[in-house]
């Protein structure tokens, strides 16, 4: 990527108004409204404007406190603004922000791009409300070698901060879709194993008993009710994680990552 003349740039002006123009896209982008970011999204801190340039995402704008420098390594092109601290902090999410933030134009992902390797591993999300739950297990897909993550109706949104957080920076890299419940059902006519996750019952499997080789889809349920019954009804297996302590059951987003570490060791093994 190329830097201005090989040095980062160093702003002059110092934006000290919340009413400028830009400060409220990335205010606006921050609370996810698209219409009013002009379908940017805002991510902060530098490790994820760190992970958006590895990425290849295509940055609009970067916000740098008076704090601190511009990071260097910016395309050219990338517009630069340097804000006050409270102007900045006024826009960001976070309650001590680290004096950057970005304007990016998000991925947009299609179903053909999970389909792209041979024989892919999916994590299916259904109704996963917490996006601290939602991310990490974005981050584990990525960790563990998953195709792409699905996500049904009344999941939240892959571009939410505390989504994007939580991933670490794999919401650039793995592809998310959003999917409805009869593409699931469809997935079958593509050869796709559909997996879902249980807390326990009869004819569920423990995880390494279960087998997660060829194309398959590990569905993960709502935090608090699980998978509903027309999900549970389309799967071709039940699995479950014994769990030997006293525990009903384990975090939406430990449980999923706990099956995609199977299905990576077993798939690895063949």
């Amino acid at each position: 990527m190329g830097e201005r003349n090989g040095m980062a740039e160093m702003p002059g002006f110092v934006v000290t108004s919340r009413a400028n123009a830009r400060v409220k896209q990335l205010r606006a982008a921050t609370a996810g409204n698209t219409r009013l970011s002009g379908g940017l999204v805002a991510i902060e801190g530098e490790t994820l404007v760190g992970e958006a340039l590895r990425s290849g995402l295509m940055l609009k704008t970067v916000f740098v406190s008076e704090r601190r420098e511009v990071p260097r390594g910016l395309p050219a092109g990338v517009e630069v603004l340097r804000c006050s601290n409270e102007v900045l902090q006024s826009a960001v999410e976070t309650q001590s922000p680290q004096g950057i933030a970005a304007l990016v134009l998000p991925k947009v992902w299609e179903m053909a791009d999970v389909f792209k390797v041979t024989e892919p591993l999916l994590l299916i999300a259904v109704g996963l409300q917490d996006p601290g739950n939602l991310g990490t297990l974005i981050r584990s897909a990525e960790a563990f070698g998953a195709a792409g993550v699905l996500v049904a109706t009344g999941t939240v949104g892959a571009w939410n901060q505390k989504v994007l957080r939580a991933s670490a920076g794999s919401v650039f890299r793995v592809p998310v879709v959003q999917v409805t419940e009869a593409e699931v059902v469809g997935l079958r006519e593509r050869g796709v194993k559909l997996l879902a996750a249980v807390a326990s019952g009869i004819g569920a499997l423990p995880a390494a008993t279960a087998s997660f080789k060829g194309t398959c889809g590990v569905m993960i349920g709502n935090e608090g009710a699980g998978l509903g019954a027309s999900w549970v009804a389309m799967a071709d297996a039940l699995v479950t994680i014994p769990c030997p302590g006293a525990v009903e059951s384990l975090n939406a987003a430990v449980a999923g990552s706990v099956l995609l570490y199977e299905a990576s060791r077993q798939r690895s093994a063949a």
